[in-house]
């Protein structure tokens, strides 16, 4: 078995560097379709983050009268909190509220005349409400509702702007089912041409072997052993078509890092460099497998006839 394994390594190194065209060829072609497959990769994690802060822009908000007492506002806070669906719940007080408002309307004359001749702070606190999906809004507006059935909403809440922000929340639903539905899509359809490429182009490859494979199996060479060489090319195929794609990757995310940090807040080549294990594992193994399943696949038309 040891001495079959050889002769199998053996024929596949001399296959591999035995025609230069027909590799180089195949490497040209795998690395093409690994290099689709890496870009989609980044695209998609750049419109990932991309949708991740607008999600982070869109909040809910509960205003309460100014004479809310503070207990019932923790207890509503509390509340929401631990709902499944909410991220996070900020909390801004009566005091806080009045210093942005101040901040805010300092050069307004108007604004703050108006605000020096009251006698009291006429602000209430507010909760800013992040959900974990821009879908999970609607559920917690409905749970909201309800507490202020349960309590009364006269002498606590004075508004829940949900239905304010409702269009905005629901486009933005609809964006990011879209984008994560034309990824998949998108990745799906690249890696079968992918793989359809590769088939066709390393099928020319052993298609120059076929003599060879009809007399080995005139003197009974089992399938097995004459997949085995077409198999180890496929995986050298791969491995170093992944290796060049890494490589073609490299300078390409240092001269984008600066650029996608400027326009979508997120630096892709410190993404490269904290993922890259995970990123060359997936175009490494992938290299690997589109050599495996074309080799496996084009070889089987001479072992049918």
């Amino acid at each position: 078995m040891l001495t079959g394994i050889k002769r199998v390594a053996k024929a596949g190194f001399i296959g591999f560097w035995r025609n230069a065209y027909v590799t180089s060829s195949s490497v040209f072609v795998i690395t093409v379709a690994l290099f689709v497959i890496g870009s989609t990769m980044f695209i998609d994690q750049l419109l990932t983050v991309s949708l991740k802060n607008l999600q982070a822009k869109v909040d809910m908000n509960v205003y309460f009268v100014p004479s809310a007492p503070q207990a019932e506002i923790d207890a509503i806070r509390n509340a929401v909190a631990a709902l499944p669906d909410v991220a996070s719940v900020t909390l801004t007080s009566r005091e806080e509220a009045l210093s942005k408002y101040r901040q805010k309307y300092q050069n307004n004359e108007v604004s703050m005349q108006a605000l020096a001749e009251l006698d009291d702070n006429p602000m209430g606190a507010d909760l800013a409400i992040q959900a974990n999906q821009t879908s999970q809004y609607e559920s917690i507006a409905r749970f909201l509702e309800e507490k202020i059935e349960q309590t009364s909403p006269q002498t606590v809440i004075a508004d829940v702007n949900y239905n304010e922000n409702r269009p905005a929340i629901d486009t933005l639903t609809k964006i990011i089912e879209a984008v994560e539905q034309t990824s998949l899509i998108v990745m799906l359809v690249l890696i079968l041409a992918a793989i359809m490429i590769t088939f066709n182009t390393i099928r020319l490859a052993i298609y120059t072997a076929r003599e060879e494979i009809s007399i080995m199996r005139l003197v009974g060479a089992s399938n097995m052993f004459i997949r085995g060489p077409f198999m180890l090319q496929g995986a050298m195929y791969g491995i170093l078509a992944g290796l060049i794609t890494l490589l073609i990757f490299y300078p390409a995310m240092v001269w984008l890092g600066p650029h996608t940090e400027t326009f979508f807040e997120f630096n892709i080549f410190s993404y490269f460099v904290s993922n890259f294990a995970y990123i060359f594992g997936v175009l490494l193994g992938s290299g690997i497998v589109l050599g495996l399943i074309s080799s496996i696949l084009a070889v089987a038309r001479y072992l049918r006839t």
